[in-house]
C-alpha cells in the first residue's frame, strides 16, 4: 500500500529523519514506536502532505506521489490525527470536523443541518455524547481528541494516521478507540500507529516499526517480539525501572484547600467541583485521580486563578488565605501550573527555546530599565543543562522540538519562578518512556528540594509510581484518598466511579 523509499529530512540543526526506507502492506495496522525525537512524527507528516520539502520517495498503490499538502493527501486517501491537537476552537464540533468541505444546499448555501447530523452519527459511531453544536473551545482535551478522530473518519480514507490517539483519552475513552479501530480493520482501511504505550502497540499491532535518532532501527512482526525488546531498541539501552528512593518525609503544610466549590453555570449539574478539602506538605507529591470530566484540570485551574468561574471556599498558602483571580496573582505568591494541553495553552509558538524558558522571568534580567540578553541567556541555558532538553541551541525554534522536550522547557520555565506549589497536570501526556523516567526523577528532585507538587494523570501506574498520597474526584466530588501503602489501581477505579449523591 505504502513504499517509503530513502526518505530525509534535515531541520536547522537537526537531522530528523535519515535514509528511512520502510513498506507498510495494505489493511494492516503498523506501530511506529521510538523516542521523542525519533523521526515518528516528521514521517506521518510528510505521509500526510504536511511536510512537502523531504529527500527520497514515496509511493501509493506502487505509483510515484510527492504531495504538495493536506488536500493532496486526503485526495489520495490519506488522513492523520495529530498529537497536537488541530481544532478551531470558535467552532462547532460540526463545523470541525467538515472544515473546508462543508456541505451545501441546491444554490450553494452551507447546509448546517446536514453537517450536524452527520457529525452527530459520527460521534455515536466513537460512542461520544458531544452534541455536534458546541464550540469545540467548551471541550475538554479528551473530548477535543475524538472530534479529531471523527473528522478523519468522515474522509472515509483507506490509510489513516493515528499519531499518539489516547494521549489525552480516560481508560473507558481508549477502549471505545479500540474498538473503532477494530471496526475499521474489518473495513479494510490500513492504519500507521504511533504510541509511546507499549500495551497499546502489542494489543493492536500487526508489524511494530522502531526509530531511534531519524533512522530505522528493525521492522518485527508483534507476535515475534515482547516489550522488551522493543523500548531496548528505542533506546540502545535496557530501560531501568524507575527507583526514587525511599519513602520521602513530607515537612509542614504548605497548601490548604477547605471546601472549594466550582459552580457550572447552566449545566444540570451545577457544580464542577463540590466540597473538596485536602491538605499539601512541603515535599510531597499529591496525586489526583478520576475519569475524564472528574474535574482534575478544573481543580488545577481553581488553584491557579484560571478556573472559568470563581471559586467559592477557601484556599490557603503557607497558612494565609488567598483568592487569585488571575495566574499572575498565583505566580507571585509562588503557585506555577503546567498545564495538559502543551500546544494551545503552554507554548508560545513563535518564540524560541529560550524565550519561551525565560518569559515569566524577565523581569530578573532587567538593568537599568534594559534587558540584560547576557542575563536572560544564563538563565535559559541553566534549565536547558538541568533539565538536559535536547535542542541545538537556545535560539532554536521552540516547535522544532520534540514533544517531551517541550514539556521539558515549559516545567523549566515555571521552575525559574521559584515556586512553593507546583501543578501538573498530566505533565506525561505524549512523552516517550525514556522521558518519562526523566520527568519523574525530576520531580522527586523537585520534591526533595522542599516543592510542593500536585499532579494528575490518566495513567494510573504513574499515579502509583510517583505519589505519596492520591485522591480520587468522581463527578467534581472527592471520593476517595490513599496514601502510598494503600492504594492499588482497583481501589482508585472503584472510587473514580462512585456517583456522587
Amino acid at each position: 500500500m505504502i513504499s517509503i523509499e530513502h526518505i530525509s529530512k534535515r531541520f536547522p540543526g537537526v537531522l530528523a529523519l535519515a535514509d528511512v526506507t520502510l513498506a507498510i502492506a495494505a489493511g494492516e495496522l503498523h506501530a511506529v514506536v521510538g523516542e521523542n525525537g525519533a523521526g515518528k512524527s516528521t514521517l506521518m507528516k510528510i505521509l500526510s502532505g504536511v511536510i512537502t520539502d523531504y529527500e527520497g520517495e514515496l509511493r501509493l498503490r506502487d505509483k510515484l506521489v510527492h504531495f504538495l499538502g493536506t488536500h493532496d493527501a486526503e485526495a489520495a486517501g490519506i488522513s492523520i490525527i495529530h498529537q497536537e491537537l488541530n481544532l478551531v476552537e470558535q467552532l462547532s464540533a460540526a463545523a470541525n470536523i467538515f472544515l473546508g468541505r462543508e456541505k451545501r444546499k441546491f444554490l450553494g448555501f452551507r447546509d448546517d443541518r446536514a453537517m450536524e447530523k452527520a457529525a452527530g452519527e459520527l460521534l455515536v459511531q466513537l460512542e461520544c455524547h458531544v452534541s455536534p453544536r458546541q464550540l469545540v473551545r467548551e471541550l475538554r482535551v479528551g473530548d477535543q481528541q475524538l472530534i479529531e478522530i471523527a473528522k478523519a473518519l468522515s474522509l472515509e480514507t483507506d490509510i489513516l494516521i493515528m499519531d499518539e490517539p489516547t494521549s489525552a483519552l480516560t481508560e473507558s475513552e481508549v477502549a471505545r478507540l479500540f474498538r473503532v479501530i477494530d471496526r475499521l480493520r474489518q473495513r479494510g482501511v490500513t492504519i500507521l500507529y504511533i504510541s509511546h504505550k507499549m500495551d497499546e502497540v502489542f494489543r493492536l499491532a500487526d508489524r511494530i516499526t522502531v526509530l531511534r535518532d531519524g533512522r530505522l532501527v528493525k521492522t518485527l512482526p508483534r507476535k515475534d517480539t515482547n516489550a522488551r525488546e522493543v523500548t531496548h531498541l528505542m533506546v540502545g539501552r535496557e530501560i531501568e525501572s524507575v527507583d526514587l528512593g525511599g519513602q520521602r518525609q513530607p515537612g509542614e503544610v504548605v497548601l490548604e484547600v477547605r471546601n472549594l466549590s466550582l459552580p457550572w453555570t447552566g449545566h444540570a449539574r451545577a457544580w464542577r467541583l463540590r466540597d473538596i478539602s485536602f491538605q499539601l506538605r512541603r515535599r510531597e507529591i499529591l496525586g489526583i485521580a478520576g475519569l475524564m470530566g472528574a474535574g482534575r484540570t478544573e481543580l488545577l485551574e481553581c488553584l491557579f486563578g484560571s478556573s472559568p468561574e470563581l471559586p467559592q471556599g477557601r484556599i490557603l498558602l503557607d497558612g494565609q488565605e488567598v483568592k487569585f483571580t488571575h495566574p499572575a496573582e498565583a505566580r507571585r505568591a509562588g503557585v506555577a501550573l503546567v498545564t495538559e494541553d502543551r500546544k494551545r495553552l503552554g507554548l508560545f509558538a513563535q518564540m524560541t527555546v529560550g524565550a519561551n524558558i525565560t518569559i515569566c522571568t524577565l523581569a530578573e534580567t532587567v538593568r537599568a530599565g534594559l534587558l540584560s540578553r547576557r542575563r536572560e541567556r544564563r538563565l535559559a541555558e541553566s534549565i536547558v543543562s538541568k533539565l538536559n532538553v535536547r535542542t541545538s541551541g537556545i535560539e532554536s525554534a521552540i516547535t522544532s522540538l520534540s514533544g517531551g522536550n517541550q514539556q521539558k522547557t515549559i516545567i523549566g520555565r515555571w521552575l525559574l519562578t521559584k515556586p512553593k506549589v507546583l501543578l501538573l497536570d498530566d505533565p506525561t501526556r505524549g512523552v516517550d518512556v525514556g522521558a518519562k523516567a526523566e520527568l519523574y526523577r525530576l520531580m522527586n528532585t523537585l520534591c526533595g528540594e522542599g516543592l510542593g507538587i500536585i499532579v494528575t494523570s490518566s495513567e494510573l501506574p504513574e499515579l502509583l509510581t510517583l505519589c505519596d498520597r492520591i485522591l480520587v474526584l468522581c463527578e467534581g466530588r472527592l471520593t476517595g484518598e490513599f496514601t502510598r501503602q494503600e492504594a492499588t489501581e482497583q481501589r482508585i477505579m472503584e472510587a473514580a466511579t462512585q456517583r456522587s449523591s
